[in-house]
């Protein structure tokens, strides 16, 4: 369920109007030539998470925000937005559905020439259908 999960939630993200026009590349990995600010899904890990009955994943996923900005607080509504479409995903997927989705975990740095990154990380937990 790992892959398919990756996969439905890039799109999720991409077909996000206000994401898209803020973001120049949303991918499941770096972009061949990065221009910020863009997202991009760093890893994931999954484990099992049956049940007696039923076969499932706790599938654990870490996006990663980059943009420019001369201030801490520059992309405070960028990584609202990221995190607002993605507690928005669908529970029901092709294949499996997702019983909970957590976000765990966020990490901000800044880099050189003023750009700044962050780490966001969730926690999907989900069931075959």
């Amino acid at each position: 369920m790992e892959i398919p999960l990756r996969a439905s939630l890039i799109a999720w993200l991409a077909a996000d109007p206000a994401l898209a026009g803020q973001l120049n590349s949303i991918a499941e990995e770096v972009p061949a030539r990065p221009v910020l600010p863009w997202l991009g899904l760093a890893t994931s890990a999954s484990v099992d998470w049956s049940t007696k009955t039923e076969s499932g994943a706790e599938i654990r996923i870490a996006l990663e925000l980059h943009w420019r900005g001369d201030q801490p607080a520059s992309g405070t509504e960028l990584a609202a937005a990221v995190q607002a479409r993605v507690a928005s995903l669908p529970r029901e997927q092709a294949g499996f559905r997702m019983v909970s989705l957590q976000f765990l975990r966020s990490r901000a740095e800044q880099r050189s020439q003023n750009s700044r990154a962050m780490l966001l990380e969730y926690r999907f937990r989900t069931i075959a259908l």
